[in-house]
């Protein structure tokens, strides 16, 4: 018989029973499930709603049952629907009656909440940890490549030279503010619900605050209707994540066109590279594409929750047994690409000189000379207009900006100088752009040391 079935005349329908149950994918909160409902019966203890010997008894139960999980040694059962009623079932089995009490001033309601928060507070801090590593990984190569000079770009036509330590540093950036976010997640999410009942609070004299304490929670939801209906925290830890995939995506995509024929810029080693069966010659960034795609299965996770949410009145409804799946799904694909990029990036053969001739083509010091001419009084928008004239005839006869002689300036304008050369040399162009986020060596150098401080900060 159900354990809420005193009320029902007949049994469920087997086609239902199957629909209805969530113990396929819900069992994966065993341990957290245990663990409040641990901590719910010392506090009901605590209170004298069951007695002190009692609530030994079913933490002592809780424990066993807890470690038989890990063991591999229990099997949860379908009929019993969820999580929640399969550990209390064996409860029940195992100590008799007393195990009955254990639901005392609560419902799955606030139990469930409680317990999609203690996950995603194990996972949000799992996944920092990964993200941490990965920006390490970044900062040292960054500090391995202050002077390897490299194409930037926009529209990913060729822009302006810079470095490949400025390059990854952008992403640098992006992983300290995803870090950020998930750090601002935790403070949200790390509230108890358990005491909001089925949506209205309990009778019993619980103390709620004893038992988000025991949790490690930072305090309790105020309004027991929200207590049970809220999934913010789970909606802000998707929309988190997906930020985060997009910028391993974008990290993947130019690691793949990087690595192409067309590039060079990179090798991608062996180990995180995949063949082709039919064309011997391919050695195709596998695990990078497959980030990228693994982005929108991310997207998904949120896009689905957001739109089960939406039309729910309070407080809670079944369409929220749904929050669970996608939940899982963008922890354990976020997590398996961090896992991945992080040593697919560390073993990965930089091409020094493509890099540094991709950087001298595609007249990316133009901009440098369109400065050259402001500094020597020309009007910027005038110095514009002659560079461009420049850079199209140079274009048809097959020349760089390097190539016209000193002459060839002299006609153009009488305030080229001797030193003009000097000012459009690609290492030159990036020294001299010292300015706070640029791309010197120096200043690089600095914002390593920064953003050091920032990810120090962050992980507390």
């Amino acid at each position: 018989m159900k354990l809420w079935g005193g009320r029902f005349e007949k049994s469920t329908e087997g086609l239902v029973e199957d629909f209805h149950s969530s113990i396929r994918f819900d069992q994966r909160l065993y341990k957290q499930d245990i663990q409040g409902s641990i901590a719910h019966a010392r506090m009901l203890g605590s209170v004298g709603v069951i007695s002190e010997a009692e609530a030994n008894h079913l933490i002592k139960g809780l424990t066993e049952i807890l470690a038989d999980i890990q063991a591999g040694k229990i099997e949860f059962e379908i009929g019993a629907e969820d999580i929640h009623m399969n550990v209390e079932k064996l409860l029940t089995e195992r100590i008799g009656p007393v195990g009955k009490k254990l639901h005392t001033g609560r419902s799955r309601n606030d139990q469930v909440a409680l317990d999609l928060r203690l996950f995603l507070k194990t996972e949000i801090d799992q996944t920092k940890s990964l993200v941490e590593q990965l920006i390490q990984t970044l900062l040292y190569l960054s500090e391995e490549h202050l002077e390897t000079w490299m194409p930037g770009y926009t529209h990913l036509q060729k822009a302006q030279p810079i470095t490949l330590a400025h390059h990854l540093m952008a992403y640098v950036q992006m992983f300290l503010r995803d870090l950020g976010r998930l750090k601002d997640t935790l403070k949200r999410l790390n509230i108890s619900p358990l005491g909001s009942g089925a949506m209205a609070g309990t009778t019993f004299p619980l103390d709620r605050e004893q038992v988000a304490l025991e949790l490690g929670l930072d305090g309790v939801t105020l309004n027991s209707l929200d207590g049970v209906s809220d999934r913010d925290f789970a909606l802000e830890f998707l929309a988190s994540a997906s930020i985060l995939m997009m910028h391993l995506s974008r990290l993947c995509e130019e690691l793949v066109l990087w690595s192409s024929g067309e590039f060079q810029f990179i090798s991608m080693d062996d180990g995180y590279s995949t063949g082709s069966s039919i064309m011997p010659q391919k050695k195709n960034p596998d695990v990078a594409e497959l980030v990228r795609g693994k982005t929108g299965r991310v997207y998904g996770d949120l896009m689905a929750l957001l739109t089960v949410m939406k039309g729910l009145p309070l407080a809670y409804n079944k369409d929220m047994q749904e929050d669970k799946e996608q939940v899982f799904d963008a922890v354990d694909t976020i997590q398996k690409c961090l896992l991945v990029v992080e040593p697919m990036l560390r073993t990965m053969q930089v091409h020094r000189d493509t890099m540094a001739f991709g950087a001298k083509g595609g007249f990316t010091n133009a901009t440098d000379l369109a400065d050259y001419l402001a500094k020597k009084g020309v009007p910027f928008r005038e110095a514009h207009e002659l560079v461009g004239r420049i850079v199209l005839h140079c274009s048809k006869n097959g020349m760089g900006l390097e190539d016209l002689s000193l002459s060839d300036y002299q006609k153009l304008s009488p305030v080229f100088e001797e030193d003009l050369f000097s000012s459009i040399g690609i290492e030159f162009c990036v020294r001299a752009r010292k300015i706070t986020g640029g791309p010197s060596p120096e200043t690089v150098s600095k914002g390593i040391k920064m953003s050091r401080m920032l990810l120090e900060n962050l992980l507390w």
